[in-house]
Parts: C-alpha cells; structure tokens; sequence
C-alpha cells in the first residue's frame, strides 16, 4: 500500500469502514424487500398489493395541496430524502473524504465515465429508432452501492480495504452523473412561475449558509418548501433533495461543534439505509411473472438493458480503468489484482435502485409493457452481475501480476 493510500484510508478510515459495514448490511435488507415484493406480487395478496401502490394520498394547506397515489409519493418525496443524503455525501467526500486528494480520483472517475458510455451506447444501438425506447438510455448506466457492497460484505477480507475505496468512490460519482442525468435529460413541460419560486428558496437557502445559520431546522424548512415548488415546476422533485444538501453547512459556529453536514449524515443514514430505500424496492420491484410474455423479454428494451447492465458496465468499467493505468494516470488500487478489479468491475452492474428510478421516469408514460419488461430486465441482469462478480471474486486465481 502506498503512502498516499496508507495516510488516506488512515484518516479517513473509520468513516470508510462505518459507510462499508452500513452500506453492505442496507443491501441484504434491499435484497429481502426484493425478494418480498416479487413473492406478494405473485400470491393471492397480489391485489392488495396493487390497491397499496394506487393508494391516493394528499396533503392540502389552504388551497395548496398536493395529491398522489402512493407509489409516487414513495418515488417523489421518499427518494427526495435520499437524494438529500447522496448530495450530502458527495459535498462531505469532496470537502474532507477520499473525493479531497485529487490524486485518487481519476482511476474510479474514469471508470465510471466508462460504466456510463458503454452501457448508453449498447443500448442506444439495440433500440435506436424508436423514441420512446430511447428515453431509457440511461437506465443501465447506474451502479447500486448498498447492493454491491452488500455482496463484497460476503467475501469478508478476501478483498482489500482499497478495493472497496474504489467502489465507493465509483458509485458516489456515478450518482452524480445519475443527478446530471436526470436534470437534464429527463424534466417535463417547465413551470416559469414554480421555477422562480424555486430560485427564490434555493437563494434563501445560500443566505442562510452564508450567513453562518447552523440550526438545521431552518434549511429543512426552506428545503420543504424547495421541494413542493420543484415538484410543481416540471423539474423532478428528488433534484429539491440535491441542492437542499449543497447548502448545509460543513462546519459548526464553533470549534467543537459538531458540523450540521455530518449531524445529517450521521441522522439520516440508518434511516435511508433500512427504511428508505427497502420501501422503494418494495413498491417498484412487485413484478408479476404471468404477465410477462417472451416476446417482451427479448423485446430491444429489456435486451438493451439487460446488455447494458450486465456486459456494458463490466466492459466500460474495466477497459477505462485499464486504459487510465496503463497510460500512468493512476495505478492499481493497493494490494489487489488485476482480475479482482475486473470482479468490482462486474459488480458495477447492479444497478438496482437507481435504474429502477430512472426507469419509472422514463417510461411513466411511455408504451405499452415497457414498464414491466424493463423493471424484470433490472432484476435479473442485477442478480446476474452480483452472483457472477462474487464468484469470480470468491473462487477466481487472485494472485498473478500486480501493479507495484
């Protein structure tokens, strides 16, 4: 392990091992609330399962009010919360985490521009032409953290710390692109009124940080109110949770206070974790096997999907990371080989949670069966990429060359 890698993980390394061990156990609980949601789908409570997800619910302040069924409420305002704890993850991980030494962030920043390209283009090429197919591009360009360290956390100490390094600050980048994404490439008709309103909440939250307010009630608050003009404004709603976490401040008023950033993470990250999260999966992988014909399996989405995940993702992961340290703008991560990287690089392609969440917003609205061929797609290519990953890192010759 090199100097820069002993004295990163050696200040950052109680963080690193919470966010692994919390992290890993969040993806067995996301499995099981898989696992559960398919089973109720499938069962005699399959219509009440349905009446849960149709469930209309509203909250009215005069003559505000907003009314959706339960599943949009989970998509809308529950993954709002965490996307909050993604952004506050992010500003914390390039303030003072691994993100803050430059030196270690072009071998994962590579790979994940790699793990966004080439699952794009495979699927671009299997469904160009049609452009309501289209408008699920992105959907295999996503990586699951809680889930692929879910599955590292079975391999024990068989991996080294680095590798799992390598991981988080893949998936943290690849969240930010999935934020990128999601702004630019998947916003409805816009809302000028509801924008500026939204303009106006997201100025009084920069006052608030610049003036040195540290009572997190105050940016909650102004964050609700962020959240209700976003979602009115054609924006998704989940992007109010985003810059919400850009303005909490990273320090205290003194200086042994403890920063509201790290309060919020430290608060909201159980939380997301084992109710969040589990709820999303529970609610969006109900998939009913009997209504799923074969032509829609090989259908080009599913297939574009499912390519994109399982191949696409382990490809553009691998053969960026190769490039970048062949070209010497960064080395293999410390103690590990070149066919464990090629193991997280497989690991990459379960996408899970966010291509579940990218997909609803790409085919809300868009034909027939795309919705539920396109959420099996996820499942399996996801389930495919961690047990092929685990056992190539479980049982796969790790020793042979490595990077000195």
């Amino acid at each position: 392990m090199n100097a820069v890698t002993t004295k990163t993980l050696g200040r950052f390394g109680e963080n690193i091992r919470r966010f692994i061990k919390l992290e890993a156990s969040a993806g067995l609980v996301l499995m099981a609330a898989t696992l559960l949601a398919m089973m109720v789908k499938n069962s005699p409570l399959s219509e009440a399962y349905q009446s849960l997800l149709l469930l209309e619910g509203e909250i009215r302040v005069g003559s505000l009010g907003i009314e959706k069924p339960l599943l949009l409420w989970v998509n809308d305002l529950w993954m709002a919360v965490f996307f909050f704890l993604v952004g506050m993850e992010i500003k914390r991980e390039w303030i003072e985490g691994h993100l803050s030494d430059r030196s270690q962030i072009a071998l994962p920043a590579f790979a994940a521009l790699g793990g966004i390209v080439v699952p794009a283009a495979i699927y671009s090429v299997l469904n160009w032409g049609d452009p309501v197919a289209m408008q699920g591009w992105a959907v295999p360009t996503a990586t699951d953290i809680a889930f692929a360290l879910g599955v590292l956390a079975l391999l024990g100490s068989r991996i080294p710390v680095s590798l799992k390094v390598f991981l988080m600050t893949l998936a943290v980048l690849d969240d930010l692109a999935a934020i990128v994404l999601i702004a630019v490439f998947y916003t409805t008709q816009l809302s000028l009124i509801s924008l500026s309103l939204a303009g106006i909440a997201i100025a009084a939250l920069v006052v608030l940080n610049r003036l040195g307010v540290t009572r997190i009630a105050a940016f909650i608050l102004v964050g609700i109110a962020l959240w209700v003009f976003v979602l009115k404004s054609g924006v998704h709603a989940t992007l109010a949770g985003v810059a919400l976490a850009m303005a909490i401040p990273a320090k205290g008023k003194g200086p042994g206070d403890k920063p509201p950033l790290r309060q919020l993470i430290h608060a909201l990250h159980p939380w997301v974790a084992f109710a969040v999260l589990p709820t999303f999966a529970f609610f969006n992988a109900g998939i009913d096997f009997g209504e799923l014909r074969w032509d829609r399996l090989i259908g080009s989405v599913p297939l574009g999907i499912a390519c994109g995940l399982f191949f696409g993702k382990q490809i553009g992961v691998f053969a960026f990371s190769w490039l970048t340290i062949k070209l010497g703008f960064a080395k293999l991560p410390a103690g590990s080989s070149w066919l464990q990287l090629y193991g997280i690089a497989i690991l990459c392609g379960i996408g899970f949670t966010m291509s579940l969440f990218i997909g609803s917003l790409a085919f809300a609205e868009g034909g027939a069966g795309y919705a539920r061929a396109d959420r099996f797609a996820i499942v399996a290519s996801s389930l495919l990429a961690g047990v092929a990953g685990y056992l190539l890192l479980r049982f796969g010759h790790a020793e042979g060359p490595r990077q000195k």
